[in-house]
């Protein structure tokens, strides 16, 4: 029975170790924030932190994360980061359907936790595995480079 320090709070989980972190997330602990993409570590939108690192959490077993501390969208806009994130995201309209913008938002917020300052290469570099079906990536790097100066909207 794994313990998982989820968005700060630490609960016992009864489900299989090797059940993918996001089955646990959406189903046994009704964060639906995280969504499911493809299942294979391709597309992003499962995206969510592991000790501050962006990690896909369909592919990722829960006895990975055991120990270690999960932050998903509803908690990343209580960094400082993560709140600068979300403003530039809702100042630029970011989102045309939305479905993979918790992922690029968890993505972003990992980047410029690390780099807090980034260049395109470092954008492109951070957010290639995060895919948009509507095609938003300009506005995504133009919030992320607003997120960055900590500009206000």
């Amino acid at each position: 029975m794994p313990a998982l320090n989820i968005n700060g709070t630490t609960t016992n989980y009864d489900v299989p170790d090797d059940m993918p972190l996001l089955w646990v997330l959406r189903d046994v602990a009704g964060l639906t924030g995280t969504k499911f993409g493809c299942g294979v570590s391709l597309c992003g939108a499962c995206t969510v932190h592991l000790d501050g690192q962006a990690i896909r959490s369909c592919v990722t077993p829960v006895s990975a994360a055991a120990g270690k501390a999960i932050v998903t969208i509803e908690a990343v806009g209580n960094s400082p980061v993560g709140a600068r994130v979300q403003q530039a995201w809702r100042q630029i309209d970011v989102v045309q359907c939305g479905y993979c913008q918790s992922g690029q938002i968890m993505s972003a917020c990992a980047l410029l936790s690390a780099t807090p300052s980034p260049n395109d290469a470092q954008i492109d570099s951070a957010m290639a595995g995060n895919i948009c079906r509507c095609g938003t990536y300009g506005r995504i790097r133009a919030a992320i480079k607003i997120a960055a100066v900590g500009e206000k909207a």
